[in-house]
């Protein structure tokens, strides 16, 4: 059935939902009206028998259905933001040392061993010692080269500093997990002894340091030299053929145009740990 307002023909389904909506407050202020507000509306609907029909009464449950999962959608997605919001990396320093003059900060090039646990049984995942022939590893502080609590947990450290961290899943490898070594939803434990803190690949001091002739571009000899004194730094030698082989992985993934020269451009652009 369709009822006729003073300027629109609409059906009375929407009058009712519109008017049940609103508390029928709105009839009297709308000029759309609703068949409640309308004596010649309610005749019509008496002389149907007085009641709403199925239909109407299908679709006002719906609405109400509709409503109720549009609020608790709300409130759901505000505890999960809440629920981030007191997640917070947990650091504890095992050891500092008196002299710590020179701490790390984002942009820098940090040497460090850590060990990576799982909180919920205590399992090791992770152990840099084992890795790369002992070596510890090498990478840049708040860049995303490693998982973002890291990130967090291990700036403002000096070398020598112990730490360990308890990062949570949303500092970690969240909902998702990592390669089947890391489960969702896991918190992580790292204890990380730090080595070094140098200046990051990024920095125009570091860039300058490298090109000892001045000419604005990185040659491999130049490469070679600079790695071989930063290798030298954490009294671990290494042999000639992983110092080659990281040279040529650096200029693999930094010289962009083949030319056998790493420009100031290409040298902005962040691709490996040892540079």
């Amino acid at each position: 059935m369709t009822i006729v307002s003073s300027d629109y023909d609409i059906p009375s389904e929407s009058y009712f939902v519109f008017c049940q909506f609103q508390k029928d407050n709105a009839c009297h202020a709308s000029e759309l009206g609703c068949w409640r507000c309308h004596p010649a509306r309610v005749t019509r609907m008496r002389e149907r028998g007085g009641h709403l029909g199925p239909t109407l009464g299908i679709m006002h449950f719906l609405f109400r259905l509709i409503i109720f999962f549009y609020l608790w959608g709300i409130f759901t997605a505000q505890g999960q933001k809440a629920e981030e919001s007191i997640e917070e990396v947990k650091i504890e320093v095992l050891h500092r040392p008196e002299n710590c003059s020179n701490t790390s900060k984002k942009g820098d090039l940090l040497n460090a061993h850590y060990d990576g646990f799982l909180a919920k049984d205590g399992s090791k995942f992770y152990c840099s010692r084992t890795e790369n022939e002992g070596h510890p590893k090498w990478f840049v502080l708040g860049v995303g080269q490693v998982i973002k609590g890291l990130d967090i947990g291990m700036t403002d450290m000096c070398p020598g500093e112990k730490r360990k961290l308890i990062i949570p899943p949303s500092f970690a490898y969240g909902k998702e997990g990592y390669e089947g070594k890391i489960p969702p939803d896991a918190t992580l434990i790292f204890e990380i002894e730090l080595y070094a803190v140098t200046k990051g690949p990024r920095s125009i001091e570091t860039f300058k340091q490298i090109d000892t002739d001045n000419d604005r571009q990185l040659s491999k000899t130049e490469i070679s030299h600079y790695l071989k004194k930063e290798f030298e730094k954490d009294k671990k030698p290494r042999d000639k053929s992983y110092q080659n082989a990281v040279l040529e992985d650096i200029f693999k993934k930094n010289d962009h145009d083949g030319d056998g020269f790493i420009s100031s451009k290409e040298y902005n652009v962040y691709q490996h740990d040892e540079l």
